[in-house]
């Protein structure tokens, strides 16, 4: 519950600022107004403790009597109350309905080209994720407890060099742990020096599409792909190239031979979001060619490589070969939890540099008791326990959802195949269907992630893009019956 006295030093502020211009009102009247205006509009939050009437007259330079004049007629008009002992309080005084935020408003609004790209990108928010959501995580099965006692260990020991600005890539202790775990589990070739902590993967994206192109130029992208990225790089101004993918992954030999050359290439190979696809050996080898060939950079993301289920993690393309033109791009949104907010790039060397200063000077560096907990988490092997929980969690989870739709897979509903991540695809006839199932699913509290949603050129393939991590398995056997029966009710 908030402090009722915390508001009681902007109280005395705000009637000063009101009482100093200049007025024909008495000091009286101008107090009384000040005060209900204040109530009135919302300013002077409810619950709120007045000054006391001595201070209040001292602060403000007029007679205490004058105050309690002022003060009385709020109180006997309900606006105030005054408690016996304790001081006069704002009422809790009920204004007329509120306009809703999205009632559109009598003065225009007109976004930039850029932001009315964006929003393309965007769905609705919602209070809660929902059963299928893609990309959530088990936050019911974070170690909440062990985390908190970490970032409390740290809290009490932070060096007051945390409270100031700083630019070195973030803190020491989780870039050497990060290199650590990369080079074993990921094959990543890089040194502590080479890791950029970031506020999630989506500032290393702005970060890199900011410094490595300019207005105009090409990046190529997977398609379908991922929305985070597309928006992204559409708000730098960057000409997005849709490049097809296929069973073997992004499949760069489809495009036309006059596709103008990139500066930038985005990829997932270790697991293609969202249609699971491993990029082969033959085409990470044919694209870091390519790369060099077009004097361009490659983004890798690696956003989910922990999770596969029927075989070992694959080599990161990165650390295919000395001074790959690749920049590695991770989170821990999806192994741990979205709101922790960090990131990281593994840099080439030479882009090291650039790439601190202009980050520090575009978002700060911070969160550093959180980085050092999280370096400590990685560095007692909380994580890897975690990560093999989630990975037997995610595994079971995947098989309920299979369970649930099997009656529609036997009679022919398509889904991926789940070898690894945290979703499955179900592929759909037509975008009829697709749009059938979103809007019965709205009916039903239930939100479906369209596939075709995921093309940058129009119509893309019909489909639903199924998270399954972040439900109990309870629920995601209910959602799962009532798909399967819906989609056989449609189509048989």
């Amino acid at each position: 519950m908030a402090d009722p006295n915390a508001h009681r030093l902007w109280i005395q502020e705000a009637l000063n600022l009101q009482l100093a211009e200049p007025d024909v009102r008495t000091l009286g009247q101008r107090l009384y107004d000040a005060l209900r205006g204040g109530i009135q509009q919302g300013r002077l939050p409810p619950g709120s403790a007045l000054p006391s009437s001595r201070q209040l007259a001292t602060e403000l330079g007029i007679g205490r009597n004058t105050v309690l004049s002022a003060v009385d007629r709020l109180v006997a008009e309900g606006f105030l109350v005054s408690r016996p002992g304790a001081g006069v309080f704002i009422a809790d005084w009920q204004r007329g309905p509120q306009t809703p935020l999205d009632v559109p408003s009598s003065t225009p609004v007109t976004l930039s080209r850029r932001g009315e790209r964006l929003l393309d990108f965007t769905a609705p928010p919602s209070a809660r994720h929902a059963v299928f959501a893609p990309g959530v995580p088990a936050l019911d099965r974070f170690p909440r407890e062990r985390w908190q006692r970490l970032l409390r260990r740290h809290q009490q020991r932070a060096p007051i060099d945390w409270f100031d600005y700083r630019n070195e890539g973030g803190v020491k202790a989780l870039r050497e742990a990060l290199c650590d775990y990369l080079r074993l589990s990921r094959s990543v070739r890089c040194r502590p020096e080479q890791v950029l902590i970031t506020q999630g993967a989506q500032q290393g994206f702005e970060l890199i599409a900011r410094l490595l192109a300019d207005v105009g130029d090409d990046v190529w992208l997977e398609e379908p792909g991922y929305g985070g990225a597309q928006a992204c790089f559409a708000a730098a101004g960057l000409s997005l190239q849709p490049v097809p993918v296929d069973d073997e992954g992004l499949n760069v030999a489809s495009l036309p031979p006059e596709t103008p050359s990139p500066k930038l290439i985005y990829v997932t190979p270790s697991h293609q979001y969202p249609s699971g696809a491993t990029l082969s050996l033959a085409r990470r080898t044919a694209l870091l060619g390519l790369a060099q060939q077009h004097g361009a950079w490659i983004i890798e993301d690696d956003y989910d490589s922990e999770f596969r289920y029927t075989s070992a993690p694959i080599a990161s393309l990165q650390g295919l070969m000395d001074n790959a033109p690749v920049i590695y791009v991770g989170t821990f949104s999806k192994v741990l939890y979205p709101g922790l907010r960090l990131g990281y790039l593994v840099l080439p060397p030479s882009l090291v540099t650039s790439f601190q200063r202009i980050n520090a000077r575009l978002h700060r560096e911070g969160q550093y008791v959180t980085q050092a907990a999280l370096a400590d988490f990685i560095g007692e092997g909380h994580f890897a326990r975690h990560v093999a929980r989630m990975r037997q969690c995610y595994r079971a989870r995947q098989a309920t959802l299979r369970r649930a739709l099997a009656p529609a897979v036997a009679h022919g509903l398509e889904l991926s195949s789940g070898h690894a991540g945290m979703h499955l695809v179900a592929y759909l006839a037509s975008h009829d269907l697709e749009r059938e199932l979103i809007r019965r699913g709205e009916q039903a509290g239930l939100r479906l992630s369209p596939l075709s949603d995921h093309y940058l050129q129009a119509p893309g393939r019909p489909g639903l893009v199924l998270g399954y991590a972040g439900a109990p398995e309870a629920e995601i056997e209910r959602a799962g019956r009532w798909l399967g029966e819906h989609w056989l009710a449609l189509t048989t």
